[in-house]
């Protein structure tokens, strides 16, 4: 069902919302990604339009087993600018992080920083983005570098539930010099999103997010 003039406008704010990594002023936001190799908890209150607030807890660990890593941190979002166009929205954000990380094979945790910054852009029917962020300490460093790009099977009302297809190419840098290629169907509703799919090696992956 394809939009009228009217609903446009609260698609996509919807949709837009959970492309974005905080909510609208005074909403919590929970976000989550699992699989074999890597876990993250995150959730933050938007305290304006603008800017959010809140906590990180993340696993990692090599595929071989020899190498594991653990952060929590907290966390500041900042929408640092929004391109409203006639159909779509563009963000740019940044999302940093301060924190401990323990590494196996290190008796103590060492202060981290992580700045990391996030270009968006979204229609009802395509989605793209591109992720980049450090991780770095004293004997540290780590960075994760992401694009995303994918389309909606079709058009909703803003009450219902979409499906999308998306694919994801992702390097990180403490589990593998190669490049992580995942598919994953996306299912949006006003409030949440869940995507599921398994990256070329055939490893399983689970992200969610869910705005309250």
């Amino acid at each position: 069902m394809k939009p009228n003039f009217v609903l446009l406008p609260l698609l996509l704010a919807a949709s837009v919302a959970h492309a974005a990594p905080m909510g609208f002023r005074g909403s919590w936001m929970s976000m989550g990604e699992f699989s074999a190799d890597y876990r993250e908890l995150t959730v933050n209150r938007a305290l304006t339009r603008a800017d959010a607030v809140g906590a990180t807890a993340l696993q990692m660990r090599s595929q071989d087993g020899t190498r594991a890593l653990d952060n929590q941190e907290l966390t500041y979002t900042r929408l640092l600018r929004r391109w409203n166009l006639p159909s779509a929205q563009a963000n740019a954000w940044f999302i940093g992080g301060i924190g401990q990380t323990t590494e196996r094979g290190r008796p103590d945790a060492v202060a981290t920083l992580s700045p990391g910054l996030q270009l968006d852009f979204e229609t009802t029917r395509v989605y793209s983005a591109v992720y980049a962020r450090a991780y770095r300490g004293e004997g540290l460093s780590h960075r994760v570098l992401a694009a995303r790009a994918g389309f909606s099977f079709y058009e909703t009302d803003y009450d219902e539930v979409q499906p999308w297809l998306i694919v994801e190419a992702r390097r990180m840098s403490y589990l593998s010099d190669a490049t992580e290629l995942t598919p994953m169907l996306r299912l949006i509703h006003k409030s949440f999103f869940v995507e599921a799919g398994a990256n070329t090696e055939g490893r399983p992956r689970f992200n969610f997010m869910y705005i309250f």
